[in-house]
């Protein structure tokens, strides 16, 4: 029986090759134009937090038209954390394959993702793109050649580590010194420009800025803006929206999750500029748009937002579907079966491969990729087979954890901070329901996005049609029967019929062979993972010793130019 088990395993993985090497042949282009690609990464949004879904405390109206005009990837997958998450999107890769699968890059620390590895914007590039970044890099600093211009993009407008404050761009790392710098660039040089402007609509005007400008001189856009929404700003103030916002939601009693909830509607507020942007610039029609969040919220404890990952248990830095599995909505004219679930199991570094497809660029075997092209799926009809899928979402020796995806199983050894978070952690407030809830369909039709969107669709979004996919959005949990604990026994899950993780099968007999399956399956790709490039911080990488600013320490140590910035008497430390 374990034969047929492992011959099953070893032709899936055969079936992911083909599908990568048929994909070369096919190209899908509006005439003779690249499209234009453009993502949009919400940071540490919950995957229950986009209301076509069904939530109704707070509405995302914008994000929900890509989804009902598009299609909302259902089960898109990513890593749980923001490194390991960005590098996967970027390289195509696992985690373990670029020395990423160990907690995040803190911004004292002289590391970064691998630089043999070549990522999506270098791609693009090298294809005839212009490539920009607005918004968290995350993927290391502390020398140059580790930041975003020197990894393939020719423009970067945002910040290089984990997260800032909203309004003084200021990061604060949860250190035991405790020290602040400035975070904030235009490609290499400190950028101190419109100080106070809230940061998701600073980002925003940079982007329309790019759209309306690469539109004029007529070259493809490939353009990633990556929000700091709805991540934590410092420890001292962490929950940020403007205040005329945070008053658009008092029905919520919670002050915290009123303040999310504000922050959640200035990003979709951007991604309906966004849009509208591309239709004034007659980009629209030939574009990819793609919405989702790097992992799952921290519901709780460190970072917490308050955000809902509802009725998935776990959360952010953890190995359970509230960790990894997480909100993600896709348009494009050249999608058939718009307006239509994708069910298919999709893993972020899939992205790479399936845009590179949908780009007509040929990708080189040499790239060894983990993702795999899911184009013809994608753009496909509704009724598309899906393509057998392995996912491996995390494996970190370091911290005793391993979850691995496989077809309809999941696997689960180990997991994080001593198993307090390993439950369902949020619920749906039934008593807080939104005001415009009551006229959802109308607030989605008239949103920025819809109104720019519909004139592609060849049916009217009615009212129907919007009910019935949110219903088949709808994750049902089903009833426990036996847990696990995953700090000391094995977890196996059959996610077709258990998507909430509720049923541990490790001991049962039936499933005794697929258990072994999944195990050993782990340590193939054990054995194939590179060691954890972690590195600790050091002392040099103080914002004191480069002029108040995080700044490339390594080439830095003796001190940095003078910085024009005005912090109003404030010191680095304070």
């Amino acid at each position: 029986m374990r034969v047929v088990i492992l011959s099953a395993l070893l032709l899936l993985l055969n079936l992911n090759l083909s599908w990568v090497k048929a994909s070369e042949k096919n190209t899908y282009r509006t005439g003779n134009k690249l499209p234009n690609v453009i993502i949009i990464m919400a940071d540490d949004m919950g995957f229950d937090d986009i209301s076509l879904r069904g939530g109704r405390e707070f509405l995302t109206p914008n994000i929900d038209a890509l989804g009902f005009h598009g299609r909302l990837l259902d089960r898109l997958y990513a890593p749980a954390m923001c490194t390991p998450s960005r590098g996967a999107l970027l390289s195509g890769k696992y985690p373990i394959h670029t020395g990423t699968q160990h907690f995040v890059i803190s911004n004292e620390e002289p590391w970064s993702l691998m630089l043999n590895t070549t990522l999506m914007p270098e791609i693009f590039r090298s294809a005839g793109y212009s490539t920009n970044l607005v918004g968290k890099w995350h993927l290391g600093f502390a020398r140059p050649e580790y930041t975003p211009t020197h990894r393939g993009f020719d423009y970067h407008y945002g910040y290089w580590g984990a997260y800032i404050d909203y309004y003084q761009r200021r990061s604060q790392m949860p250190e035991k010194t405790y020290i602040v710098g400035y975070d904030f660039r235009r490609n290499m040089e400190v950028e101190c420009t419109d100080r106070g402007v809230y940061v998701t609509d600073l980002l925003t005007n940079e982007a329309e800025r790019i759209i309306q400008e690469t539109a004029a001189k007529q070259k493809p856009l490939f353009l990633m803006i990556n929000h700091l929404a709805t991540h934590t700003a410092n420890d001292n103030d962490p929950l940020q929206a403007p205040e005329e916002e945070v008053q658009k939601f008092l029905h919520i009693k919670d002050p915290n999750h009123r303040k999310y909830a504000a922050m959640v509607s200035k990003l979709d507020q951007s991604v309906g500029r966004v849009i509208t942007a591309l239709a004034r610039a007659e980009q629209l029609e030939n574009s990819i748009v793609i919405f989702y969040s790097d992992n799952g919220a921290p519901s709780v404890g460190m970072f917490a937002n308050t955000g809902s990952n509802w009725p998935l248990k776990g959360q952010k830095n953890s190995p359970w579907e509230g960790g990894v599995r997480v909100a993600g909505v896709i348009w494009s004219q050249l999608l058939t079966a718009r307006g239509h679930l994708f069910t298919q199991p999709i893993y972020v570094g899939d992205f790479l491969p399936t845009l590179a497809h949908a780009a007509g660029i040929e990708l080189p075997e040499s790239l060894q990729l983990d993702g795999i092209d899911l184009w013809p799926q994608l753009a496909g009809s509704k009724d598309a087979p899906h393509v057998p899928r392995e996912i491996l979402h995390s494996l970190d020796d370091v911290s005793h954890f391993s979850s691995l995806l496989l077809g309809q199983w999941k696997y689960v050894n180990g997991t994080t901070l001593a198993g307090q978070f390993d439950q369902q952690l949020t619920h749906r407030e039934l008593d807080e329901l939104d005001p415009r809830a009551r006229r959802y369909v109308v607030e989605v039709r008239n949103s920025p996005a819809s109104k720019a969107l519909a004139r592609y669709d060849l049916q009217r979004l009615t009212q129907h049609r919007m009910h019935t996919l949110r219903r088949l959005a709808t994750v049902r949990c089903g009833d426990m029967q036996r847990g696990c604990n995953a700090l000391l026994e094995e977890c196996l899950y059959d996610l077709s019929v258990d998507p909430c993780e509720l049923n541990n099968l490790a001991y049962s007999e039936r499933h005794a062979e697929i258990l072994a399956t999944m195990r050993q399956r782990v340590q193939q790709l054990r054995a194939e993972a590179l060691p954890p490039g972690n590195r600790p911080g050091v002392s040099y990488a103080n914002p004191n010793l480069h002029e108040c600013t995080w700044d490339n320490f390594e080439v830095k140590k003796a001190g940095a130019v003078p910085l024009d910035c005005d912090y109003h008497g404030i010191p680095c430390s304070a």
